[in-house]
């Protein structure tokens, strides 16, 4: 019989901090086969992520905006964990009272607490895994996984069939992310979408959530040429089947840098504040483009102090990242 039969995941967080748990969930399927993992995330949106991975067996939302905001409402969901009858616990929010508390649902049993390295050079996958060494997994496998429904992949082949896709290169951008200090400039992804469809004849389609609408809207309008604008159209799981499709990423520091590496597509992700050794992209031959002539580069802030504002995104040219996806395209042995 297996050491730990009940396994629960605390770790409510963004869509990529989420994908980037996923090495941890196959380190424990492979250590523990029979043990049933659920995990608990912080919205309905990111359970999607874990719908189709078979390695996990149920997923919980912490709605903590929602129906468990009240008091009522958490204890209900504090409730349902204590009868799971759990034999291990990995939190990996610590700093969160309330997920505590939900923790304590699980006592008296074995709980593991993820401690934020304060290292530099550790990426945050691997960081994840130190997690696991109480229970001797030692690994350098940072591979990211996504599991696709097979409606999502029906969407997506429908999607590239009706666009006439088949048999053509394909570049996805994706120009938003939660805070500007990972942008690159709209005007610029618009220039870049022009050189490939012009000069190189590659098919460019832009993706994001809802939230990125007028970054896409602007590209829109800078650009001479016929894109397909899918930002706000598709759930995860089409992003994701979508993203597995595409020849290349370009992306900023955000959920679809890597949800395509989780999907196997390369990426030219486009670095600036952020530490490239911390969350860069994971798969391997993807390419990391950052300004490292600026001074405060990677200064790991969420907000530019720098007299010249955002110049470290400003300082990366539409050549080099041109050229960029040039280079991993020519290596690309996808076909659509």
């Amino acid at each position: 019989m297996s050491l730990y039969n009940s396994i629960l995941i605390i770790k409510p967080g963004a869509i990529g901090d989420l994908l980037q748990m996923t090495p941890v969930i196959r380190e424990l399927t492979w250590l523990y086969p029979h043990a049933r993992i659920t995990m608990l995330v912080g919205s309905n949106v990111t359970a999607e992520l874990f719908r189709h991975n078979p390695h996990v067996a149920e997923i919980i939302v912490f709605d903590r905006k929602g129906e468990h905001r009240s008091f009522g409402g958490l204890c209900g969901l504090w409730r349902r964990l204590r009868g799971a009858r759990y034999d291990l616990v990995l939190n990996f929010q610590r700093s969160n009272v309330k997920n505590w508390f939900l923790a304590t649902a699980a006592f008296p049993c074995r709980v593991l607490i993820y401690h934020k390295s304060r290292k530099m050079g550790i990426h945050a996958v691997a960081d994840h895994l130190k997690t696991l060494a109480p229970l001797k997994i030692f690994t350098n496998d940072l591979t990211l996984e996504f599991f696709v429904s097979p409606e999502a992949e029906a969407y997506a082949d429908n999607l590239f069939m009706d666009r006439r896709f088949i048999g053509k290169k394909v570049v996805a951008l994706n120009p938003g992310a939660s805070h500007p200090v990972n942008r690159w400039d709209p005007r610029k992804f618009a220039e870049l979408a022009d050189r490939l469809c012009e000069d190189a004849g590659i098919e460019v389609m832009v993706v994001g959530g809802k939230e990125d609408i007028p970054f896409t809207d602007s590209i829109a309008a800078f650009s001479r040429s016929r894109l397909t604008l899918l930002t706000g159209k598709t759930t995860l799981a089409e992003l994701g089947s979508i993203l597995k499709r595409c020849d290349l990423l370009v992306s900023g520091d955000t959920g679809p840098m890597h949800f395509s590496t989780a999907v196997g597509t390369k990426v030219v992700a486009l670095f600036g504040a952020a530490d490239p050794g911390r969350t860069g992209p994971v798969g391997q031959g993807d390419r990391v483009i950052q300004a490292t002539s600026v001074s405060c580069v990677p200064c790991r802030s969420r907000k530019c102090s720098n007299p010249i504002y955002l110049e470290c995104m400003e300082k990366i040219t539409v050549d080099e990242v041109y050229q960029a996806v040039m280079a991993l395209i020519a290596k690309s042995n996808k076909s659509c």
